[in-house]
């Protein structure tokens, strides 16, 4: 094992993620949405809830399950579980029924053999959930935004075709916070999502319903996107696993709203699922040519690898300079997020919508306004923007050289585990623990490491040198195997 990180890593590392964490303190808090008693979702009794993708594609291939039987089996799920926890938010069910009835009607012709089936369709019949953000035909695609509550996508994300081309079926969208851009996900549309594992704690975002339906068993494959964390922080919060591919590997078009140009290279789609087996098959689909990318076919053997660690980041008296660099080297001519919710259309005033959610006339959420308000604030020159740029640089050159392509990183993926509504307002940028690798350009994967003694979710980030994405995979693999992985919610 090598040794720990080198002074220099350190210390950029912990003022890149401490002054983020100091630097707003106590807000008002936004109260609202329903009241529950400190309780999770019920566990789980049909067995086929508890199968992997992979698994369950076999079984349907090989016809010792009907396909109709495991969408019902999920269906039944949500209708038991996702009251309480709002994580999907548009039902595609009779679509599903029908498109799994269709399943097994070819299968009973027997047209192919397994081994050709597995090749074309490696996610036959396998019930598949998609944030709300991406396009998925036939359904809403608002990411939370009053303005486009009506917006229904005509077409499908790339990432979601490429699913469904290898025989995933969609029942349902997910929650997502509004314009993402927040790491709990609520919204004026459709409410709060609960976290299953105590509902009175977030689910993370801003892929938030789609880390707590699949953690409720109620889907086990997903699609989501992280730009600081979206993916991850989910991920973490839900137990389940959650990958950041390298950045160019999976396709982002299809999704609302889009990066801009200076932001792209920061925003990725990645794979959710409760089983880590199903990492490197999602991911395989989902990125289409761009997987020749990456190395998923190499051989990974843990005992040569490097590993690299750190526990915490310091705390938040490490208010440096050097975090604000990294974050605005991120915002060389961005899309302004003010412009994005008023979708383009009649600009809004974050001042003015923060008078009127006082006397709750606003139809944009506090997070929105906030980071509205502070975006107006951070105003930077090109001089500035330049000398931030090679902070940034200068961190991601040491990392890279440190991992090489025989080493990982070992990170928290956030310093509490899953907080309760409301609190994410009191520390907005805890967000820099899964942000600063979006910043870097380096895979991470989210791996549960089972629940603490109040029986919330623990979990570790896994960082790889860039298109190293099978390095941070198999360690995943480990883990899994090592801390069991996903634990159902309510089990006793």
């Amino acid at each position: 094992m090598a040794p720990p990180l080198t002074a220099r890593v350190q210390l950029l590392l912990l003022r890149a993620a401490g002054f983020l964490i100091g630097l707003i303190g106590q807000v008002a808090r936004a109260f609202g949405g329903p009241k529950f008693h400190s309780r999770t979702t019920g566990p789980v009794s049909e067995p086929l809830l508890l199968l992997s993708g992979i698994q369950l594609a076999k079984l349907i291939r090989q016809r010792k399950v009907k396909c109709v039987d495991v969408v019902q089996a999920y269906i039944n799920r949500i209708k038991d579980v996702n009251p309480m926890i709002n994580g999907i938010v548009k039902y595609r069910f009779e679509e599903a029924r029908k498109e799994a009835h269709a399943v097994d009607e070819r299968l009973a012709e027997k047209l192919e053999d397994e081994a050709t089936l597995e090749k074309k369709w490696p996610f036959l019949g396998v019930p598949l959930t998609v944030k709300e953000a991406f396009q998925l035909q036939g359904m809403p695609n608002s990411s939370g935004l009053v303005n486009r509550r009506d917006a229904i996508s005509k077409s499908d994300a790339t990432v979601v075709a490429l699913l469904k081309e290898a025989g995933a079926i969609p029942i349902g969208i997910t929650n997502c916070s509004e314009l993402c851009m927040w790491y709990e996900s609520s919204n004026k549309i459709y409410g709060r999502s609960n976290n299953p594992y105590d509902l009175q704690h977030i689910v993370g975002g801003s892929s938030g319903g789609e880390g707590c339906t699949l953690a409720a068993a109620c889907s086990v494959i997903g699609v989501g996107s992280d730009i600081g964390g979206s993916i991850r922080m989910p991920a973490f919060f839900n137990g389940i696993f959650g990958h950041k591919p390298s950045p160019g590997v999976v396709p982002n078009q299809g999704q609302f709203p889009m990066p801009g140009e200076a932001q792209e290279i920061f925003q990725c789609t990645g794979p959710m699922c409760r089983y880590a087996e199903d990492l490197i098959p999602m991911l395989r689909v989902m990125a289409g040519p761009g997987i020749k990318k990456l190395k998923l076919d190499a051989k990974v053997h843990l005992r040569h690898l490097k590993f690299y660690w750190m526990e915490h980041d310091g705390g938040s008296l490490l208010m440096s300079k050097v975090e604000q660099d990294l974050i605005l080297a991120q915002r060389k001519e961005p899309m302004k997020f003010v412009d994005l919710l008023g979708d383009h259309g009649k600009p809004i005033s974050p001042l003015w919508e923060l008078i009127k959610w006082c006397l709750g006339l606003s139809v944009y959420t506090i997070p929105s306004i906030g980071l509205a308000l502070l975006e107006e604030k951070l105003k930077y020159n090109k001089e500035k923007c330049k000398k931030f740029k090679a902070v940034e640089e200068s961190l991601h050159k040491e990392l890279v050289e440190m991992l090489g392509d025989d080493g990982v990183f070992l990170y928290p993926s956030h310093p509490t585990v899953a907080p309760k509504h409301h609190v994410p307002l009191t520390r907005p940028f805890n967000f820099a623990y899964t942000g600063v690798f979006n910043a870097l350009g380096l895979p991470v994967t989210q791996c549960p490491l089972g629940l603490n003694a109040k029986g919330l979710p623990l979990g570790i980030q896994v960082v790889a040198g860039p298109f190293n994405d099978h390095l941070t995979l198999a360690v995943a693999q480990y883990l899994e195997k090592s801390f069991g992985g996903w634990v159902c919610p309510g089990k006793i």
